[in-house]
Order: C-alpha cells, then sequence, then structure tokens
C-alpha cells in the first residue's frame, strides 16, 4: 500500500471532498503502527513461542497468531508447506473445550492444546483434509499448530510450558 493510498485512507469524508489532507502528525501513529506490526494482508502477527520444563528451555519456535475469529477459521488452510520451527497459535478469549480440523489444510500437523496456565494439556496429531474433529480433553484457552511430529523432534511433551 503506497503512502498516498494510507493517508487517503486516513482522511476523513471532509478531507475527500477537496478540503486539505490531515496534517502529517495526524496520520503518524498510524504509519508507525502499521510498519511495527508488518501489514502485510492476510498473514497474521507473529511471536517467539518458548516451550519450558523445570524452567529450562526445551524448544523455541516462531508462530504466527491466529486472535481473531477470521484468522481462526483460516488457520493454515491452503499452505504448502510449514517449516520445523514454525507455527500457528490460536487463541481463545475463554477456556472452552476446543475442536480442530483440516478442511482445505495440505499438510500434516501435530496440535498441542494449551490450559490458560500455559501448560501443555495434549499432543495430537493431525491428517490432511480430514474432515473428523479433533476436540481437546478438556477446556484450554490455546492450541498451537506445527508440523507433524515436530514436537516428538524438539522434545515437547505434555505438561512443558508454553511461553510467549
Amino acid at each position: 500500500m503506497s503512502s498516498s493510498s494510507l493517508l487517503r485512507f486516513v482522511r476523513s469524508p471532509r478531507e475527500q471532498n477537496g478540503a486539505l489532507p490531515a496534517p502529517w502528525y495526524v496520520c503518524l501513529p498510524f504509519l508507525l503502527v502499521c510498519g511495527l506490526a508488518n501489514c502485510a494482508p492476510g498473514k497474521p502477527a507473529g511471536a517467539e513461542i518458548r516451550v519450558e520444563r523445570a524452567g529450562a528451555e526445551v524448544a523455541l519456535l516462531n508462530a504466527e497468531l491466529a486472535r481473531t475469529p477470521e484468522e481462526r477459521i483460516r488457520g493454515l488452510m491452503g499452505r504448502k508447506s510449514l517449516a520445523d520451527g514454525e507455527g500457528m497459535l490460536f487463541i481463545f478469549e475463554r477456556d472452552d473445550v476446543l475442536s480442530f480440523w483440516m478442511k482445505d489444510t495440505l499438510i500434516p500437523l501435530s496440535i498441542a492444546f494449551i490450559a490458560s496456565d500455559g501448560r501443555i494439556v495434549e499432543i495430537r496429531d493431525m491428517r490432511p483434509l480430514d474432515l473428523n474433529s479433533i476436540k481437546s480433553s478438556r477446556s484450554v484457552r490455546y492450541a498451537l499448530e506445527v508440523p507433524q511430529g515436530w514436537f516428538e523432534r524438539a522434545g515437547v511433551r505434555p505438561g512443558d510450558t508454553v511461553k510467549f
């Protein structure tokens, strides 16, 4: 998105009808937020995630954050690959029994269901394009999807704690 289209986006309806554009300092906070948030359309924000056991780091990965209903619905659908050490963290507003399926998801994944305190409750594998639901065995707050088998390769297991 060019800076001129960003300015058009920020202008009020009155300014779009021929009045002077907003001063640069009015647009600056918007431009800074977009620059810092890496405003690539369609790609959720990311975070570095540490997995710990007894206070020691077990694994480190980079994950996209799925925080909105739209981001959670889209998930990793349509992706053709996902590198080891990458994933997607699904963040929910409250604890609930979570249910995931692999509709339009082309790569095999493993999913960790994570309690609100960050503790991994369980890890399950999911098959590409499978329409069967994979449900958490109890109420949890988060789910972390990674390439299938990554948790095992990284030494991550239920009971470990996720920090982000």
